[in-house]
């Protein structure tokens, strides 16, 4: 079993840079696949981006390449999301996942954050 607690949202002009941390704990916590997803008000829960247990990481929305990252430090058993240049667009809630097989779909992923709130204003 693995506990997420993300943390780092908060408000931000356009333009600035803010870096999300999510930490697990358990004791194969460090063995699974982890994952970024964002969901604004109204719309479906989207992937920003996941990252294997070795530390391959993928961000998928293409309006995102170049702006975010994904990294995770398993001596901290702790994944991060860097984003910059951040736009209004990017206001949503930001949740972590983490699942032993993972994937690129919010169903696919078995433990879950509480989620932390990012507003970019302009």
């Amino acid at each position: 079993q693995v506990q997420l607690v993300e943390s780092g949202g908060g408000l931000v002009q356009a333009g600035g840079s803010l870096r999300l941390s999510c930490a697990a704990s358990g004791r194969t916590a460090s063995n699974y696949a982890m994952g970024w997803f964002r969901q604004a008000p109204g719309k479906e829960r989207e992937v920003v981006g996941t990252i294997t247990w070795s530390g391959g990481s993928t961000v998928y929305p293409g309006s995102l390449k170049g702006r975010f990252a994904i990294s995770r430090d398993n001596a901290k058993n702790t994944m991060y999301l860097q984003m910059n240049n951040l736009k209004p667009e990017d206001t949503a809630v930001y949740y972590c996942a983490a699942d032993r097989t993972g994937g690129s779909y919010h169903w696919e992923y078995a433990y879950w954050g509480q989620g932390t709130q990012v507003t970019v204003s302009s």
